[in-house]
């Protein structure tokens, strides 16, 4: 049975190729974005993947992708600690990290598999373990939420002993942080920013700057004293170098 555009599309999006690297590995790629089945089905992409042959077909991927059970779409926790009252403790949530988790399912359907699974598998770790150390980060696509900047924390084979073949399912277990890279360097630049312009700042990395929000004038700036100028005082003549 032929499948609809529709339908195809589904596949690829959600079943074939939901993890997509960003940056990192990814950030010579054009638009900073690398699919996973990029990685593993490097083997295929000179046979017409790329091209649209007309004998790939999707069935026959190296690996399939579901979503699994308990994955968040919302996380909070209440809070516990003491409150300054009791109005404010029956409405303190503290948001919490969203956790994602995929399967991959691996079979082998034609002769010469396994030595192909070895190389495709082998090839996986290596750019993931670049991809990690460098400081890329993941999207990950589900039928219900695109989560976005999470971060990798497992990757482990939980295969079904009833299977004839071994080491044929893995999971993806993956975080998305409270604070992302971009979040904290706009943080970085708001507080800076306050430096620079002289502001009087308690140290905080967020909120927008004083002067944008009231329409003060920025302070004096901090003075500088060249190096080569001799220290001067009240009644102190400079000293020289011929002292």
């Amino acid at each position: 049975m032929s499948l609809t555009p529709a339908l195809a599309a589904f596949k690829l999006a959600f079943q074939l190729s939901p993890i997509i690297l960003t940056n990192g590995v990814a950030a010579l790629v054009p638009g900073g974005m690398l699919p996973v089945i990029a990685i593993t089905e490097a083997l295929n992409f000179p046979l017409g993947l790329l091209s649209g042959g007309e004998n790939i077909q999707l069935d026959d991927f190296f690996a399939n992708y579901e979503p699994l059970p308990g994955s968040n779409l919302i996380a909070y926790e209440i809070g516990h600690y003491p409150f300054a009252n009791q109005a404010v403790a029956a409405n303190a949530v503290i948001a919490q990290p969203l956790k994602i988790s995929l399967r991959m399912n691996i079979s082998i359907r034609q002769p010469g598999g396994y030595p192909s699974k070895l190389v495709t598998m082998t090839a996986l770790k290596s750019v993931l373990d670049q991809h990690i150390t460098s400081g890329g980060t993941f999207t990950v696509a589900t039928p219900t939420r695109l989560y976005t900047n999470c971060l990798l924390i497992d990757l482990a084979d939980v295969s079904d002993r009833s299977s004839k073949q071994v080491q044929n399912t893995y999971q993806w277990d993956f975080e998305q942080p409270l604070l992302t890279l971009a979040q904290a360097q706009q943080s970085l630049n708001n507080l800076l920013g306050k430096i620079a312009s002289g502001v009087p700042t308690d140290g905080s990395l967020s909120g927008a700057s004083p002067n944008v929000a009231t329409g003060a004038s920025p302070g004096p700036t901090a003075a500088t004293v060249p190096v080569a100028t001799p220290l001067t005082g009240a009644g102190v003549s400079g000293l020289s170098g011929n002292q």
